[in-house]
């Protein structure tokens, strides 16, 4: 890769990043204060995806089950792509559409947020999971990409990236992972 590419992908990335977070930048915020309730009631955040989005779930559950910039106590994000267990067994047994949903009809309960992660909104097993959080009366929230795709009908607070190349979406909601953590830390545990 030559210097004139990787500037070429940097400033693609900055000019993303600027004019999502000047369109977004309060439901962002609205979001992360909406977590941070979840959270301090006593709630837990239910957060899923597929592929790098399934990677980034657990990063931003881990960032809150073990520390992001402070120390503090522990908060209840669970994962739902970390249990091979389950995700195997449903997939089995169900078929790969129900991987989520199944948990969260076992996990969710009255004040949690199911939070998903899709760079297309188009993954049955999304869809589903918000579907069955909707059913239950959980609110749902999700870091889409492209135009939010099916899964925004079902979403209480979508966070659209509106770029076409899944890398760039992935990166912007990575970035807007990170700045939940700290809203939530903040929110939570001051500073």
């Amino acid at each position: 890769m030559n210097k004139v590419l990787i500037e070429q992908i940097v400033e693609e990335h900055t000019f993303l990043a600027r004019t999502f977070f000047s369109r977004c930048g309060e439901d962002v915020a609205k979001l992360g204060q909406r977590l941070a309730r979840c959270l301090r009631g006593g709630g837990k955040v239910l957060i899923f995806g597929n592929g790098g989005s399934a990677a980034d779930a657990q990063h931003i559950a881990a960032e809150m089950t073990c520390r992001f910039q402070m120390d503090r106590p522990p908060l209840a994000v669970i994962a739902l792509t970390t249990d091979s267990s389950a995700l195997t067994a449903i997939g089995n047994d169900y078929g790969g559409k129900y991987i989520f949903s199944r948990q969260v009809e076992a996990l969710a309960r009255k004040g949690d947020v199911a939070l998903a992660i899709s760079t297309s909104g188009e993954s049955e097993n999304i869809i589903e999971a918000l579907r069955s959080a909707r059913k239950r009366g959980i609110e749902t929230a999700a870091l889409l990409g492209r135009e939010g795709g099916a899964a925004r009908e079902y979403v209480d607070y979508p966070l659209v990236v509106g770029a076409q190349k899944t890398a760039r979406i992935q990166e912007i909601h990575i970035m807007i992972g990170h700045i939940l953590c700290e809203t939530i830390e903040t929110e939570i545990f001051g500073q």
